[in-house]
């Protein structure tokens, strides 16, 4: 079901939400969705976000979205060098934004205005550089 849940056009929608936010940041975002997560969703995002590599970035600052459609759970996770600057509410304002999206069932448009919010967001405080910034992290979605 998680694979079916997003179209091959929405998720050429979502990759380009990605590639567009990493153009205003050097912060790198993934997004990862499974069906189903016996687990806490924040342990199984932080279990993902590990699996992935996305804590080896240069300067810690990877983003996971994950959502684990059959439990309606999803979680936003940072890596530490982008908590350690964002303000307390930064990702519970993202969530909101996805949440009222996700509530019309509209997930495509979730994910991007998530992903759209963080890139902005990042930009503060970890601007793209256009002489030196490459891209560390694989844009694709992940399924598991």
């Amino acid at each position: 079901m998680a694979e079916k849940l997003f179209s091959p056009e929405d998720r050429k929608k979502i990759i380009e939400a990605i590639r567009n936010a990493e153009k205003q940041t050097s912060g790198e975002i993934q997004v990862h969705i499974e069906n189903h997560t016996s687990d806490d969703v924040m342990d199984r995002a932080a279990e993902v976000f590990e699996k992935l590599g996305m804590h080896k970035t240069a300067d810690r600052n990877a983003v996971l979205f994950y959502l684990a459609v059959e439990d309606h759970r999803f979680a936003v996770l940072g890596d530490c060098g982008i908590n350690r600057v964002v303000p307390s509410d930064f990702w519970a304002n993202i969530k909101d934004k996805m949440v009222a999206a996700f509530k019309r069932k509209a997930f495509t448009e979730g994910l991007i205005l998530g992903i759209e919010e963080c890139g902005k967001q990042l930009r503060a405080h970890f601007p793209y550089n256009d002489k030196g910034d490459i891209n560390e992290l694989p844009d694709e979605i992940s399924f598991g």
